[in-house]
């Protein structure tokens, strides 16, 4: 053979292949450690393929919008409810009931797209991803309430969806009906027309294109936005495809398309996938589902499903080469739109209207918090008490996300731990209060960062489903009374604080609970305006430039997510004691996903924000009744964040700032950079940084230059 037909010999890639030989190693750990028959492996890759069809429908909007879409099942929840109510309330054959559901997900997809994702089209993508939180819930509200159009209520929901004919045939000891035959030809079908529709047709190319850059494909003329609209709707018809087919095999769903373990698998199969591979996406995703219902078969418990996948997922994330993907190298946080919070400046300080005004609300609050115990009832004051713990939780959130660009849905981790460390501390230890809130501090630092050191590999989305997975392994396995003795399970008593100061009373605790509020306040401001807090936001701002001046990246993010866990340590240690007892449901890893609303909801750049994101969480979610809770929740969270791009937090300081310009003026200060915007947005807003070109430009996702005429 000669030395040039050597040269010209295809190279084995195996960063490449890396995805597709992780998906090839789940299935050889399911047949060693949980050999299953052949029946029970069958039904693993049917629910792999509906998982599969989830986590794609997320892949497209993440190639055409770069977040993360948490309402992506939920978007499949409508028209599989419409279809059963034309079925079952008008008499609608099978045969027109389903086609009359495509063309409403295809249209509630186009709207979706049109209504609310296009208004946010220059906001920072976690803002987006927030967004679609809410955006879950109003579909799960409206789903949930269609049926009231025809006069009645929802009669099916958990239930089996009628199959349009009669079948049964058996593989092994396992029974397959018609919903598992037509679920065995639907969803390969639906995969592989996705995968040719993307890489064949005209329309798919520009959508790869789009995705890939989309200022060089606006000026070949493609119409991007147009795209965009397009991509929703095949996204929502993906996730109805999923949505009906798991009608007719598992039942339909109650309150939520997505329990937070499907979630996972979906996000798990994105990140094994390189978030944009469709074709390793659907391998790794058939791969999980083959896992979760051979552990569910034959493991002692099926929740050794999560520490499992936590487990893969940092390996995957070892096993990658860093830089090896375009979107590890984007920009994903976006933050040079964030609105950082201005100090005021010395010269307006000064003004003595100024500092009257500054000193005043400090009285005023601090009488305030000293009063409301006297003056609420033993009910509001706890519920008082309980704004302060997720205050200092939230705290967590805006040193990590707010000053570190860095997004963590695993916070409720720590929390968990602190709680349980300090429980311990003092139930068993006889340790006093005080010295379990140190403990529960160091032990929620030093767990995060043992976490966040192989995690922190990569960035953005890449660490939120890391430690997403972690949090789901912690709280329903490893914090799990019925399956380890460590955790306290009984009535956590107040010992005298000190030795000498009881807190038996609420309006004691509530005092304790502001006192560490105070005192997280004080430290994490002494973090931002430390070096340390300056390297924070100049990594966060551009972490190439921080680097040419010598910051070391992974050590001042480690830094970063030790304190936030540290922070969130300290408040679990408050909650378990102010609560008495460690409740699962507050502990739940859904609670991740609107920890971080809340904060986004307050303002994340500001400690401000985590104090105001926790009273609009908390307090408006105890005041209203239970049919109003969607103000809150859902309506809220999209009408808040389509109104305030940076929060309430940053609504109160921009109305700061124009008051401050105003008094500037009447008295000849100068005040450069004071905003005077109310919403936060200033006048010219810069796009989101535009995606860095792939490494690789003959990927299986790339598109050739000049692709799109």
């Amino acid at each position: 053979m000669t030395a040039a037909a050597v040269r010209s010999r295809p190279s084995f890639d195996l960063d490449r292949a890396t995805p597709y030989l992780l998906a090839a190693g789940i299935i050889a750990v399911q047949q060693i450690f949980f050999s299953v028959p052949l029946g029970i492996f069958v039904r693993g890759v049917l629910i792999g393929l509906l998982t599969a069809l989830i986590a794609l429908g997320m892949a497209l909007t993440y190639r055409s919008n770069r977040f993360i879409n948490f309402a992506q099942a939920d978007m499949g929840t409508i028209p599989v409810v419409l279809i059963v109510m034309l079925m079952t309330a008008w008499g609608w054959p099978y045969l027109l009931a389903v086609p009359t559901g495509v063309v409403a997900a295809l249209v509630l997809g186009a709207v979706i797209e049109l209504g609310i994702i296009r208004r946010f089209f220059k906001a920072p993508r976690l803002l987006l991803t927030v967004a679609s939180l809410g955006l879950s819930q109003l579909l799960t509200a409206t789903a949930i309430l269609l049926p009231r159009l025809w006069g009645a209520d929802f009669p099916l929901l958990g239930q089996r969806l009628a199959a349009p004919f009669d079948l049964e045939f058996s593989i092994g000891t396992v029974v397959f009906d018609a919903n598992d035959l037509i679920a065995m030809i639907v969803a390969p079908l639906a995969l592989i027309g996705l995968a040719v529709f993307l890489r064949w047709s005209s329309v798919g190319v520009a959508i790869r294109a789009s995705a890939d850059s989309a200022d060089r494909a606006s000026l070949l003329g493609v119409p991007v936005k147009r795209l965009q609209t397009l991509v929703w709707s095949v996204a929502s018809l993906m996730a109805f495809t999923a949505i009906f087919l798991r009608a007719g095999i598992l039942g339909l769903p109650v309150f939520g398309a997505l329990t937070v373990g499907v979630l996972l698998r979906a996000l798990a199969s994105l990140v094994l996938g390189r978030m944009t591979n469709l074709l390793a996406i659907g391998a790794n995703a058939v791969a999980l589902g083959i896992l979760e219902v051979a552990v569910g078969f034959a493991a002692s418990s099926p929740l050794l499903i999560d520490p499992i996948l936590a487990a893969v997922i940092i390996v995957a994330l070892i096993l990658t080469r860093r830089g090896s993907s375009r979107v590890d190298e984007a920009d994903v946080s976006t933050w040079r739109s964030a609105d950082d919070v201005r100090p005021i400046p010395d010269e307006v300080g000064r003004i003595p209207i100024v500092r009257a005004v500054k000193w005043g609300t400090f009285a005023v609050i601090t009488a305030a918090v000293l009063i409301m115990p006297q003056v609420l009832s033993v009910d509001r004051t706890y519920k008082l008490a309980t704004v302060g713990v997720y205050a200092v939780l939230g705290l967590s959130v805006v040193v990590l996300t707010g000053w570190a660009g860095q997004v963590s849905l695993g916070q409720i981790a720590f929390f968990a731990i602190g709680a349980t460390v300090g429980a311990k501390a003092t139930v068993d230890w006889g340790l006093d209060l005080s010295l379990a809130l140190v403990i529960s501090f160091v032990v929620g630092g030093a767990v995060a960062a043992a976490v966040g050191f192989p995690a922190l590999r990569r960035r953005g989305f890449y660490l939120a489903v890391a430690t997403l997975a972690f949090s789901l392994a912690t709280t329903s396995y490893f914090l799990n009374s019925k399956y380890f003795g460590w955790v306290p399970d009984g009535r956590i008593p107040r010992e005298p604080l000190f030795g000498k100061i009881d807190i038996t009373s609420t309006a004691a605790m509530y005092y304790v609970v502001y006192a560490v509020l105070v005192g997280a306040l004080f430290i994490v401001k002494g973090i931002h305006n430390s070096r340390t807090g300056r390297a924070f936001m100049a990594l966060r701002d551009n972490e190439r430039a921080a680097e040419a001046y010598g910051l070391h990246a992974t050590r001042v993010r480690l830094v970063a997510f030790a304190l936030s866990g540290a922070l969130a340590g300290l408040a679990g240690c408050l909650y378990a004691h102010q609560q008495q007892g460690i409740d699962p449901d507050p502990i739940a890893p859904f609670q991740n996903l609107l920890i971080l609303t809340y904060v986004i909801i307050g303002g994340v750049t500001a400690p401000l924000g985590a104090i105001i994101g926790a009273a609009y969480w908390i307090g408006l979610g105890n005041l209203l009744p239970v049919r109003w809770q969607i103000l809150v929740s859902g309506i809220g969270v999209l009408v808040v964040l389509l109104i305030l791009p940076t929060g309430l937090g940053g609504l109160f300081y921009r109305l700061r700032d124009r008051w401050l310009a105003k008094v500037a003026r009447e008295h000849n200060v100068e005040a450069p950079g004071l905003a005077t915007s109310l919403l936060g947005v200033p006048e010219t807003v810069p796009p989101p940084a535009a995606e860095p070109e792939p490494e690789d430009s003959t990927s299986d996702d790339s598109v050739p230059t000049g692709a799109v005429d």
